[in-house]
Order: C-alpha cells, then structure tokens, then sequence
C-alpha cells in the first residue's frame, strides 16, 4: 500500500492514521499535502466530535521522509508547517495516540493536538540538529508552551530521545499506558468527550491556545446555545445531558 493517510469514523470519533510501514511512518511531501483537506472534511461534518490521530501498528512517525528534504528541505517544511497549523486549529477536540517512535514531524504533529496520550515504551525527539535544519519558528514556540523553554531546547539542541515518563513529567504527554491498555483508554476518554459540550470545548480550546478576539463571540454563543440550560437540567433531573452545539452553529 503507498504512504497514505487512513481514516475512519465510528460513533462520533474520526481516526486518522500514518500509514507508511516501510518507513515507520515517515510522512510524505504528499502525505503533509494531503492533512490539511482531510481536515477540512473532517471538521464540516458535524457528526464528529473528536479526532484521533495514531500511526499505523506499533510506530506514531518518525519524522519526515528524508528522501523528500533532498530537493528543497526548505520547501518541505512549509508542508509540514502547513499540516501542522491545520491540525492544531482544528475546531474540536484531538488526541494523539502515541506508540513507538514519536521524531521530529511526528512531534509536530502530536503537538499540534490537545491532549497526548502514549503507551509505556513510546519514544519522542525533534532532530532537526542531526540534519542542519532550522526548526520552523511556530513549531518551536508551539513546543516551548508545552514543555518550556528547558526541556525545548534540550530536544532540539541535542536531538536525543527521551521516554515516555519523562514526557509525562515535561507535560509533552497526559497519560502514559501500560502496554495493551492505550486503545482502551483513548476508545474510554474519546466517549467521554463525546459526551460533554461541545461549546465548552470549543471555547476553552480558543482561550487556552491564546486567542482574544473572540471572547463577544463565545459569550453570544453560551447565550443562544441552550447547552447551559440543558446541563443544569440535566443535573437536577440526575440524567445524561443531550448538548446540541455544533461548531457549524
């Protein structure tokens, strides 16, 4: 099968995946050029309330596809640049679920979405040092605020790999799993975010990427939305709220 990007979706959760097995899912300049519509797809359809981005068998992806940095590596980062910007303003809630090795595009990528999640044994790296390359500028940042300043330029002055515990510690990830228990874990969390208003989510996602011209915008949506009447309802009822904002609203 050529290096694709896979993906499916079941009750409400779309899962995208890396797929490129001979190379560890390495991503293609076609691959990177492919992300973002996919995205786009993804984010009309109003039956979806959470995205999944995995990698195919037992690696996340490790990294760009060196073969394509031949030509003009500058060219090949604005792709991924591109992919990455399109991933992380995707308007609902994404979960990247990390098994194996994690480098260089592969932690643009995961960083580019909400919340991580790895199995125990996960690996992570940004390599650019190893190549010569200047690390793109939003890339950089994006990283510095998760993991800050110390632990960024460690990664990227060294390009070592660091575990799946110590990304737990830096904040690179939320959860590290035991071995076998990640799918079950990301299948549990995605229902429960299912579930949950999808307003809040969308407006907590806004304030805490640093957004500030929308706040008149949220606060006439949580007026017209009836999803703060539906959950207090909900609560004294002792029911399973039904919220119905949609990002299409």
């Amino acid at each position: 099968m050529e290096p694709q990007l896979l993906h499916s979706v079941t009750d409400g959760v779309a899962t995208v995946v890396i797929h490129h097995p001979a190379k560890r899912n390495a991503m293609t300049a076609g691959m990177w050029e492919a992300l973002p519509p996919l995205l786009d797809a993804l984010a009309a359809d109003p039956d979806i309330r959470v995205l999944v981005l995995t990698g195919e068998g037992g690696t996340f992806c490790a990294g760009a596809d060196i073969s394509t940095l031949r030509g003009s590596p500058t060219a090949a980062q604005t792709l991924a640049v591109r992919a990455e910007e399109a991933l992380a303003a995707f308007p609902k809630p994404t979960l990247a679920a990390v098994r194996g090795h994690c480098v260089g595009g592969g932690v643009q990528l995961a960083a580019a979405c909400d919340l991580r999640f790895a199995e125990e044994g996960a690996l992570f790296g940004v390599t650019p040092a190893k190549l010569g390359i200047v690390y793109a500028a939003s890339s950089t940042r994006r990283l510095t605020s998760l993991v800050g300043p110390g632990t960024t330029k460690y990664l990227l002055f060294s390009g070592e790999l660091i575990d799946a515990p110590r990304a737990l510690r830096t904040g690179l990830v939320e959860e590290v799993l035991p071995e076998g228990e990640l799918d079950k874990r990301v299948a549990e969390f995605t229902r429960l975010l299912g579930a949950r208003s999808l307003l809040t989510q969308a407006s907590a996602k806004e304030f805490a990427n640093g957004r500030t011209d929308r706040d008149a915008y949220w606060a006439e949506q949580a007026r017209g939305s009836g999803d703060a009447a539906e959950g207090v309802a909900a609560f004294l009822e002792r029911r399973q709220p039904r919220f119905t904002w949609t990002t299409s609203d």
